[in-house]
């Protein structure tokens, strides 16, 4: 074994926790000597596709010019993905929302939102799925009104409602943002982001690893959502799920610019993990529409959330 294929062993081994073994590596026999293809040697090694090891070895490249000197720890730092490069004239920031949007529950239907508003669930989702927009428009306008209706019985404040993929609906409704997938955005007109930006809705856009990570950021929206990190079977997946570890990796490259979500597979098991990653929030779907007492699993959610957190 010559010495890159050492360095390129001892770099895998050190960040093991990092891996998605079930994906093979084109690169295991690399003979590259720079700290850049090194690195890409690396990411692939450990599983990530490729736009993701091309931005991961930017990264350790850049690191490595800035300080003048090879690390092989991680790269964690935002200035070297770009982060705090100077954002586009035309991407000014969407409306900000809390730095910790708790827990945040993703429901299919306005009667959903209903329940989990009344529940005190602080941060929802309607992610509505009809090609009707007559039918579109009535459910986001439903979900709108019942987040405001549940607030005045109560005296409290509205749970945050989000609106997934129907923008202009989410606008008219007057509700609190809207969220897209890096697909959504893919099929964005050009007039949608700034009619959302002028109306003041918050933005959270879907990532699942770095290179979307990258690229959803540049938009400056008001929070990015990590996943999948664990298996999920609500929705095919291009990427395997990512982990605790990457998850880790992605909130502490953001902490302090973007709040985070994570989202993917999360139940009460896997809380613990998810809390001590740094991320601001946790979505899920299943453990609140499959329990058998919806309301109870929330409460539980957000019992044992705090108490991770402050822990």
């Amino acid at each position: 074994m010559n010495t890159t294929h050492e360095r390129l062993h001892d770099l895998v081994q050190r960040h093991a926790a990092l891996a998605l073994p079930e994906q093979a590596d084109p690169l295991a026999q690399a003979a590259s000597t720079s700290a850049h293809d090194l690195a890409y040697a690396t990411a692939r090694r450990l599983g990530f596709i490729e736009p993701d090891a091309a931005a991961i070895a930017r990264a350790w490249q850049r690191r490595s010019e800035r300080e003048g000197t090879w690390r092989a720890d991680w790269p964690t730092e935002a200035q070297d993905f770009g982060l705090l490069d100077s954002p586009p004239e035309s991407a000014p920031a969407f409306a900000p929302g809390p730095a910790e949007l708790g827990l945040y529950a993703v429901l299919s239907s306005a009667a959903w939102v209903q329940r989990m508003a009344q529940a005190g669930v602080p941060t929802l989702q309607l992610r509505f799925k009809s090609d009707d927009p007559a039918a579109v428009r009535a459910e986001v306008q439903a979900a709108a009104a019942a987040v405001l209706a549940v607030a005045r019985a109560s005296g409290q404040p509205p749970s945050r409602l989000f609106i997934n993929d129907h923008w202009q609906a989410a606008i008219e409704a007057g509700a609190y943002g809207v969220h897209l997938g890096q697909e959504d955005l893919d099929t964005l007109p050009p007039e949608a982001l700034p009619a959302l930006r002028r109306a003041g809705l918050r933005l959270g856009i879907s990532t699942h690893g770095y290179a979307e990570l990258l690229r959803a950021a540049r938009l400056r929206p008001s929070y990015l959502a990590l996943g999948a990190v664990y298996p999920t079977t609500l929705k095919a997946m291009a990427t395997a799920p990512q982990g605790s570890a990457r998850l880790s990796a992605y909130a502490q490259l953001l902490r302090g610019l973007l709040p985070t979500v994570a989202i993917g597979g999360i139940g009460p098991e896997q809380l613990p993990a998810v809390a001590a990653s740094g991320v601001g929030s946790f979505a899920v779907v299943r453990a609140l529409t499959s329990a058998a007492q919806p309301e109870a699993a929330a409460h539980a959610l957000m019992q044992r959330w705090a108490q991770l957190r402050a822990a």
